[in-house]
């Protein structure tokens, strides 16, 4: 017996998310800025290297 399929995701799921993270910055300390565009640039990531299957 066989498990269930691999479901496939969007890659570009958690993107659109990621960048929303991103309103309201200039509100925000700089300390926190690196940690925003840390996840906006893993995201971004994790969808190229899907498209390439890498």
């Amino acid at each position: 017996m066989t498990g269930p399929a691999p479901q496939e995701t969007d890659p570009r799921a958690g993107i659109e998310e990621a960048i929303a993270g991103l309103e309201g910055l200039a509100d925000l300390p700089l300390a926190e800025h690196v940690e925003r565009f840390d996840t906006v640039h893993t995201e971004l990531a994790v969808a190229l290297s899907s498209i390439d299957k890498v």
